[in-house]
């Protein structure tokens, strides 16, 4: 089977890695001719080129574009594929995606890779990224079983843990354990940079150290893609932030009012709470 993917960076480089290492024929379009080059050097792609022509006889193509080029870029390939072509794409916002792109094509399937790093570009490719990481898959009601069958095959063939839901329920769902940690840990960031005492300062930078840095490393990560986050899941972030704000200001309280027990049992509810979501 030939795969194409649309944009070779972090998440499109590693697909063509795994991709190619379980047998699919690989091929690669991107902007620049010296990511092309890059990525056959690499052994990231069979073939690569800055012409989406190349994807024509691909059965199944992955858009790995920025959240807000995947709906453009589907516009401009849509012109170079027969109608039997299966196209997903990996962007961390479903609902606006899928409600544009399925009435355009019936075998489209969104989707979104959990996985990723704070690097970007081809150089920043790896191998297993998907490996023992969520992958999800938000066909709608009009979406082909027979689309949706063979990227299941293709996603399970990473070793990713596959799920299926609505676009709706990802995107509430990701606004929580996602979107809100970027806003959250870029407030933390924000926050302590706003000390006024130059000293102070200094040695709050000085003393940082595993807490801050584990805490603040998505705030830290690309101001791009952050913006994107909240450009196109806005009103579910706004939701998970308006949760936010309502714990921050219950634990203000509850300092404020000095009552150690209700903070502890707080404590003890989100302690107990936290394996729920990570290991």
């Amino acid at each position: 089977m030939k795969i194409g993917i649309l944009g070779l960076g972090l998440i499109g480089g590693s697909l063509g890695y795994d991709l190619r290492s379980q047998g699919y024929h690989v091929l690669g379009v991107t902007r620049r001719r010296s990511t092309c080059e890059r990525a056959i050097a690499l052994g990231i792609v069979d073939a690569a080129s800055v012409d989406m022509n190349l994807l024509a006889t691909a059965e199944v193509v992955f858009i790995c574009t920025p959240i807000a080029l995947i709906i453009p870029q589907l516009q401009q390939l849509m012109n170079y594929l027969p109608l039997t072509t299966v196209i997903t794409d990996v962007g961390s916002v479903k609902t606006p995606i899928v409600q544009a792109i399925a009435p355009l094509w019936k075998n489209f399937v969104g989707g979104h890779p959990m996985a990723g790093t704070t690097d970007s570009g081809v150089e920043a490719a790896q191998r297993d990224l998907f490996l023992n990481k969520p992958y999800v898959l938000t066909p709608d009601a009009t979406t082909p079983q027979t689309a949706i069958s063979v990227l299941e095959k293709i996603v399970r063939s990473l070793g990713a843990n596959l799920y299926f839901c609505s676009p709706q329920e990802h995107d509430q769902a990701v606004s929580l354990i996602s979107h809100l940690p970027v806003m959250v840990s870029a407030a933390l960031i924000a926050s302590a940079m706003n000390e006024t005492d130059p000293q102070v300062l200094q040695l709050a930078q000085n003393l940082a150290s595993s807490g801050f840095r584990d805490t603040s490393r998505v705030g830290g990560g690309n101001p791009e893609l952050g913006v994107m986050m909240a450009q196109y899941n806005r009103q579910a972030l706004l939701s998970s932030l308006q949760q936010y704000r309502q714990n921050i200001d219950e634990l203000t309280n509850l300092i404020q009012q000095e009552n150690w027990a209700a903070l502890e049992l707080k404590l003890q509810s989100t302690a107990q709470a936290r394996p729920n979501f990570v290991e």
